[in-house]
C-alpha cells in the first residue's frame, strides 16, 4: 500500500472531487484515477463509487481515509523528530483569516515573529471569508485556518483539530448622528424595528441577526445584505440602517462616524478558533505561529 496513494484517497474524500484534488495537486485527473485504481487493486476492495458525475468513497474507502490521517500524523512526528535532530529552519506556516481577523491580526503576527528571537517562520498570510460550513475545507489549503461561528451553530467535524481563541461579542452599530448614539448600552426593544444590515444566508454573522429578531419576536427589517464589514460599516455611517459588527476587531477609531454599543438584554458574539489538520500541530513552526496568534488575540495560554 502506498503512502502517496493513501494520500490521495484522503484528499478526494476531503475535497470531494477527482478535478479538486487535481488541482489542489497540480497533476491531471486521469493521473488521481490511476493513484485511485492502483490503491484499488492492492487492498482488492472497491474504495470508490460513482453518485451521479461525482466519484464519492465507499464506505471501506472511508475507512481507509480515516487510517489515512493516522498514517500522515505518524509521518510528521517522525519528519519533526528529524527536523530537530538535524537543527533544520523553521519551516513554512501557511495562515488563513477571515477579513476582520486578517486586518486585526496579520500585521501584528508578523511582528511578533520577527521580534521574538528563535529561528525565522516565513508565514504566507491569506485571506478567506466563507460561509460557517466551508471552513473546514480550508485545511486542506492551509496549515491553520482561522474560523468563526456562532455559539450555538454546530460544532466543527472531528477531523479538524480546533484550538479556541477567543469570544468576541458583537455590538449594535449605530451612525454618531443616530438618536440612541449617546447612550451607553441599547435593548432589543431600542433596535427591533430600525432598518438593519445582515450579511448573506450561510455566512455566521447572519445568524447572529436572527438571534435579535427571535428575541424581538418578530422578523427585522433587513434593508440590505453585506458580508463585508468595512462595507456595512460604510453603510452604517451613511445613516441608513444600523447592523451587528464585532466589538474588538471592528472597533471604531477615534473620530469614527459610527459607534458600537452593547446590547443591555441579550448576548450575542461569536467563537472563534483556529482550525487545522490534526498532524499540522506536530510541527514546531506551526505550535509557534499559533502561540504567538493566541498572544496577539488575547487569549488565554493553551493548556
Amino acid at each position: 500500500m502506498d503512502l502517496n496513494q493513501l494520500f490521495v484517497l484522503r484528499e478526494l474524500g476531503e475535497r470531494g472531487s477527482v478535478a479538486a484534488v487535481a488541482r489542489a495537486l497540480f497533476v491531471s485527473s486521469s493521473a488521481v484515477s490511476q493513484q485511485l485504481s492502483a490503491l484499488r487493486r492492492s487492498t482488492g476492495v472497491d474504495l470508490t463509487e460513482r453518485k451521479g458525475r461525482t466519484l464519492v468513497l465507499t464506505p471501506a474507502g472511508s475507512a481507509l481515509a480515516a487510517a489515512a490521517v493516522t498514517v500522515s500524523t505518524a509521518m510528521a512526528a517522525a519528519e519533526e523528530a528529524v527536523a530537530r535532530f538535524h537543527g533544520e529552519p523553521a519551516t513554512p506556516v501557511s495562515l488563513s483569516a477571515f477579513h476582520s481577523a486578517g486586518l486585526a491580526w496579520f500585521g501584528p503576527l508578523i511582528s511578533r515573529l520577527t521580534a521574538s528571537g528563535g529561528p525565522a517562520v516565513p508565514l504566507r498570510c491569506g485571506d478567506e471569508d466563507v460561509a460557517r460550513t466551508d471552513f473546514p475545507a480550508l485545511v486542506a489549503d492551509y496549515d491553520l485556518v482561522v474560523a468563526h461561528r456562532l455559539p450555538h451553530d454546530p460544532h466543527w467535524p472531528g477531523r479538524v483539530t480546533v484550538t479556541p481563541l477567543i469570544y468576541e461579542p458583537l455590538d449594535v452599530a449605530l451612525a454618531v448622528g443616530h438618536p440612541l448614539a449617546g447612550r451607553s448600552s441599547v435593548s432589543v426593544a431600542d433596535i427591533a424595528d430600525e432598518p438593519w444590515i445582515a450579511g448573506h444566508p450561510g455566512f455566521p454573522l447572519a445568524e447572529a441577526v436572527n438571534v435579535v429578531a427571535a428575541s424581538a419576536g418578530h422578523p427585522l427589517r433587513v434593508e440590505h445584505r453585506i458580508n463585508e464589514f468595512f462595507v456595512a460599516a460604510s453603510v452604517v455611517a451613511s445613516g441608513a440602517a444600523i447592523a451587528l459588527l464585532p466589538r474588538f476587531t471592528m472597533a471604531p477609531a477615534p473620530g469614527s462616524s459610527l459607534v458600537l454599543l452593547p446590547l443591555n438584554d441579550l448576548s450575542v458574539g461569536r467563537q472563534i478558533d483556529v482550525l487545522s489538520r490534526p498532524e499540522t500541530l506536530l510541527r514546531a513552526s506551526a505550535r509557534r505561529v499559533l502561540d504567538e496568534l493566541r498572544a496577539v488575540t488575547g487569549a488565554p495560554p493553551a493548556g
